[in-house]
């Protein structure tokens, strides 16, 4: 029995999750590339392919249940088990006022953010629970916003603080199966959700101002630490930030 390493990264076409893809591969992983849009993940899973590691790009919509069933079934029958699991995958919505939010919108942020991280958990345990050897291990990407949130960010804040739930939860539950649980809160690394904090973004005392960000390298350099323990030790909780970001004294 083949004992290669997989993992797999939701949310992988770009950002944190194609730097942290790209990561694991280095570090000798095969890689299972889970998002919505099928062009960026075929060009990370190019990417995978030229460092010489196998990769299977299945897009996903991570909030629905059927879509991840089938993310996982094709992972199975392709890698025959599971090893890490980077639930990266996330949204934000538009900083309006929280009575202004629109009920749809909340309901999306917490299918992406929540729902899309409980699905995946759920396969990866089923997986990591029956697989030999067994065991595994589960990475939420969290947030800042984990610990305090920022200006008209209702949604996504809430989102962060269940993922926080759900790494405790994970972490509790996955000790009679060797699967460990961990979670890096990350603060302004730079991505396509982040190109806004060179414009401004909204401050606690109503101003608003640039903030500095951090190359997402740096994120995928600290999950892999984390991916790399023996399951007999765990990060639970990092924070990984970009040191002149307002976090620290905020509010």
């Amino acid at each position: 029995m083949s004992t290669q390493k997989v993992a797999l990264v939701t949310g992988a076409g770009s950002g944190v999750g194609r730097a942290v893809a790209l990561g694991l591969a280095e570090a000798g992983y095969d890689v299972v590339l889970s998002g919505r849009r099928p062009e960026p993940l075929q060009a990370v899973a190019a990417e995978i392919e030229a460092k010489g590691r196998r990769a299977l790009a299945q897009p996903t919509d991570i909030g629905d249940e059927a879509s991840v069933a089938e993310l996982f079934r094709r992972l199975e029958e392709t890698f025959g088990r599971l090893d890490v699991l980077f639930n990266n995958a996330g949204i934000g919505a538009p900083p309006v006022e929280l009575d202004e939010l629109p009920v749809a919108t909340w309901k999306a942020v917490v299918d992406t953010n929540l729902t899309g991280a409980f699905l995946c958990t759920q396969g990866a345990f089923r997986l990591m629970k029956k697989q030999q050897p067994r065991g595994g291990r589960i990475i939420n990407n969290g947030s800042i916003s984990a610990h305090v949130p920022r200006p008209f960010s209702a949604p996504y804040t809430a989102t962060k603080h269940a993922i926080t739930g759900l790494t405790r939860s994970t972490s509790l539950d996955g000790r009679a199966h060797d699967i460990a649980c961990g979670q890096v809160d990350i603060g302004n690394a730079a991505t396509d959700m982040t190109v806004r904090m060179q414009q401004g973004v909204p401050q606690p005392d109503g101003s608003t101002r640039p903030e500095p960000t951090m190359d997402a390298k740096h994120v995928a350099d600290a999950v892999v630490y984390m991916a790399s323990l023996p399951l007999d030790a765990n990060v639970q909780f990092m924070t990984v930030m970009a040191t002149k970001m307002p976090f620290i004294g905020r509010g």
